[in-house]
């Protein structure tokens, strides 16, 4: 522990004293890029602008700076008594001049912790009284470090903090650039950026690398059709910033309530927030990839998913009975394509009420999910959380037990909030109260005991309500109607759902709302798990901060068109920053009809989704694989087959996502972030540090163009070799083609595909092998039952470390177990070996047959070795 003198002597270089800038000696002369807002929740005129003590600059017309802006120093908050805590810094903040909203805070209390050396958190909390926090499960750190990558100032009069790196001084916030606002329903506090390069804030249609030209990202989860400038389902308040030098920040604003971002070019940022309390991380890196490790500290590492779940999932709206669910799944194995999950959106269900079905046309549900499961199939179904309240009482259990048990919503009478969603009228489920989570597993245990499903779909969680509010409207007041209302769809909070000011176990639904999903995830992997008893494997469409540790995620209704098959790419790629890798959007999209050169490009797209799955609106033209050309069909058997080959490395993906927070589909800059050409590439995708994925995302293409970064790049194919400056290379891209590359430098381990993984795990392996120029590559295989509930944890697994250098390829086994048991190495594939090898040897024993081609320098080695067992492969 420092002594006291030190203590004392760091708070003095902590501490920047009073500017002594009055609102009489306030300037304008503010650069238009560094203008602040000071009419956020209402156009002000000159008059109004100027009685706020701000300045006012009319400028043109369409998005731009702010014509009402704060001079420099506005007063807002002082900090006083600053201290030294056993964990950081405390200091009290005196509100010094009014502020123009309802319900000013006079009192903050400022908490500055210094919890690892990468990472700081600040509070700001109202000293007087306890507001809402998220209830969210993050690490509680005793003590302080005594290191740390980041130092802290403080500055007293206007108050504001700035947070740098102690090495060359970048800073990285600074809050002095505009006045603190803490009111009870509106929070502010703005802060420079050292780049524009900043990539997060979900979910939006956006592209990776966000624009910092005075845009307003709202984060409130909605149920609505991707489309760019709008709330979608999600709420992510986490951003990564890259510098200059190529090192990277994150910033995590932990706070659920509704809230916009600002982006505007000098860089800066302003968080504005409807509630809660100002509850913030700060990820010092020093590189991207550490930035999302130290978040998924915080928030979780994602799950582990069942094997299974990695393999191709098909659904429809519009799969009306068993007989054509069965007909679906009888022509993909006709027609030779693998797949693993059988889908039912709400067709299956009796009146479209949860945990019932239809007794006409599902009449043999029960019998269908048991001979999916004889053919090595799994199955999963929607389940919506509204649950149907106007059936005759004693007719429908989860209703009928749920009001007994006081699980719903209720609204400001403290009756259930009966709202409107496909069964019609509705309650909702108030997932934070742990009597809902035991009613939950309930319902779901009395229906899998009929109907014995492998997984849950969960939709419509924003939630989504037909009816605005409820079917009696919502009251008249400030929760509803709170002085500042961000930029939601529709205009006001209770849009698209239920009122914000109905009453949930915890708080207020105001408070809630973009917990919804979340809180659904928990108590359905909860429900799983104890039902089935082995990994849960849940889909969600409503998602907050820390969703991936439970559950996965599709991109909701994307449209059937080739700007949302771009858009696919960075949402999938902004999902794994923000620890949900397990996410995909429909291949061939959901809503419209899809046309065939799509659909194609749109499977070889999706065969590098995490989760890959075929979604069709009802009314739409068929697009199951099977239901096109023979051309067509075969490019897509061909990406299923990549797909289905590539599983071990993927799962050894997930692997390491679960157990040290990696990304499973990054982007290029996570790679490469000293290459400033990557910060922006999201036509491009990788798959860990060592597959590069370039598809056609343009209609009538047959080439495309990717950036490929300094080093050494083979097609997987082995029949050609990239070696870059760093550089944009036109590649060949037929129609029957997905351009894929392997770094040098690693090893992937593949499986012969099958038409499921029950199959495809049994099957014999290869490794493919891209070596430097110095001769070395590195990989690791992770393999384990498929499904058994923390297996990594329990130690029951194996472990692979696969390496070559200098002419050899050998496997180490890290950890052994019975799973890898009977599974062949059958083929060995080196590429890059410069010269003719003149003998090969496998464990010792010479072969006779391999292949060697000087043109590709590809050596092939077909070989019959247990994969138990540690082996070696050498060439001279």
């Amino acid at each position: 522990m420092r002594g006291p003198g030190v203590a004392a002597a760091a708070l003095l270089a902590l501490l920047v004293p009073a500017t002594g800038l009055g609102a009489g000696a306030a300037v304008c002369d503010v650069p238009p890029s560094s203008r602040f807002d000071c009419g956020p929740e209402r156009l002000l005129v000159r008059e109004g602008c100027e009685a706020r003590g701000c300045c006012y600059v009319p400028a043109g017309p369409g998005p731009g700076p702010p014509w009402c802006f704060f001079p420099r120093g506005y007063r807002s908050y002082r900090a006083e008594n600053v201290t030294a805590t056993g964990s950081g810094y405390a200091a009290r903040l005196r509100r010094v001049a009014a502020s123009f909203l309802p319900g000013d805070v006079g009192c903050l209390r400022l908490d500055v912790l210094l919890e690892t050396p990468a990472r700081l958190r600040f509070t700001l909390r109202d000293a007087a009284r306890q507001r809402y926090e998220v209830p969210l499960d993050t690490p509680r750190v005793s003590g302080r470090v005594a290191t740390t990558l980041y130092g802290v100032q403080i500055n007293e009069e206007p108050f504001g903090l700035v947070v740098y790196r102690q090495r060359g001084g970048q800073v990285l916030l600074n809050t002095t650039v505009a006045p603190l606002f803490f009111a009870d329903q509106f929070l502010q506090i703005s802060t420079s950026l050292p780049s524009h390069f900043i990539s997060g804030l979900g979910e939006h249609l956006t592209p990776l690398v966000l624009d910092t030209a005075w845009t307003r990202i709202t984060l409130w989860n909605r149920d609505m059709a991707p489309m760019p400038q709008v709330n979608l389902y999600g709420s992510h308040p986490f951003y990564l910033g890259m510098e200059d030098d190529g090192s990277a920040h994150g910033v995590f604003l932990l706070n659920s309530n509704a809230m916009d971002v600002l982006l505007q070019p000098s860089p800066a940022l302003t968080w504005r927030t409807t509630g809660g309390i100002l509850d913030f991380y700060v990820f010092l890196g020093p590189d991207p990839k550490s930035v999302v490790r130290q978040y998924l500290d915080v928030v979780g590492f994602p799950f582990m998913p069942p094997y299974w779940g990695l393999g191709f999932h098909l659904c429809r709206w519009g799969y009306s009975s068993t007989d054509i669910t069965r007909q679906v799944v009888a022509n993909m194995s006709a027609a030779r394509f693998p797949q693993d999950v059988q889908w039912n959106d709400l067709d299956y269900a009796d009146a479209k009420r949860d945990f019932t079905f239809n007794k006409r046309s599902f009449k043999d549900y029960p019998e269908m999910v048991r001979d999916f499961h004889r053919r090595g199939l799994r199955y999963i179904m929607i389940v919506d959380p509204g649950i149907s309240s106007s059936g005759p009482p004693g007719t429908y259990k989860p209703y009928d037990e749920g009001l007994k048990r006081g699980v719903f919503i209720r609204n400001a009478t403290g009756q259930p909030l009966i709202g409107k969603v496909w069964p019609g009228p509705t309650v909702f489920p108030d997932f934070t109260n742990p009597e809902t989570r035991e009613w939950w597993h309930d319902m779901v245990k009395d229906f899998h005991d009929q109907v014995p499903f492998d997984g849950m779909w969960i939709d419509m969680n924003e939630p989504s309500n037909f009816v605005e509010g409820s079917q009696d409207g919502c009251p008249s007041n400030n929760l509803e109607h709170p002085p500042y209302v961000p930029g939601v769809f529709g205009g006001r909070l209770q849009a698209g759902t239920i009122c914000a000011s109905s009453q949930q176990y915890l708080s207020s639904h105001y408070n809630l709302h973009s917990l919804y999903g979340l809180t659904e995830a928990i108590a359905s992997h909860d429900a799983l798990l104890r039902v089935r008893g082995t990994r849960p494997f849940i889909i969600s469409r409503s998602t907050f901060a820390g969703h991936g540790r439970y559950a996965g995620h599709w991109t909701g209704d994307v449209g059937s068109d080739w700007e949302q098959l771009y858009y696919s790419i960075p949402e999938v790629l902004l999902f794994n920053l923000f620890g949900v890798p397990l996410v995909g959007a429909d291949i061939c999209g959901f809503a419209g009809d899809t046309s065939e050169e799509l659909c194609v490009r749109w499977t070889q797209l999706g065969t590098f989704y995490p989760f890959m799955r075929n979604h069709n609106d009802h009314g739409a033209r068929p697009q199951e694989p099977y239901a096109f050309s023979p051309a067509a069909q075969a490019a897509m058997r061909t990406a299923l087959h990549l797909r289905y080959s590539l599983l071990p490395f993927l799962y050894t993906l997930f692997h390491r996502a679960h157990s040290v927070g990696e990304t499973v589909a990054r982007p290029l800059f996570l790679e490469f972030p000293q290459d400033r050409n990557t910060w922006a590439v999201d036509r491009q995708l990788m798959w860990g540090a060592g597959l590069l994925i370039t598809p056609v995302l343009e209609a009538g293409q047959t080439k495309v163009s990717g950036y490929f970064p300094a080093g050494t790049w083979y097609s997987l194919a082995g029949d050609s070799a990239i070696h870059s400056k760093g550089q944009w290379i036109l590649l060949p891209a037929p129609l029957d083609t997905i351009n894929v590359h392997v770094r040098a430098g690693h090893i992937l381990p593949l499986q012969e595909p099958a038409f499921n993984t029950a199959e495809s795990r049994k099957k014999g392996m290869a490794l493919v092998v891209a070596l430097t120029p110095g001769g070395f590559a590195r990989g690791d295989l992770f393999w384990d039952d498929g499904e058994s509930w923390q297996s990594f944890e329990r130690g029951d697994y194996t472990e692979l470390l696969l390496l070559a250098t200098h002419g050899a390829v050998l496997s180490q086994l890290l950890r052994a177990s019975a799973h890898l048991d009977g599974v062949l190495l059958e083929a060995v594939t080196v590429l890059g070996v410069t010269s003719p090898p003149q003998q090969v040897l496998a464990n010792g024993a010479l072969v006779d047959d391999f292949s060697y081609r000087s043109d590709t320098q590809v050596l092939r080695v077909p070989v019959s070795l247990p994969m138990w067992e540690q082996f070696v492969i050498n060439w001279s």
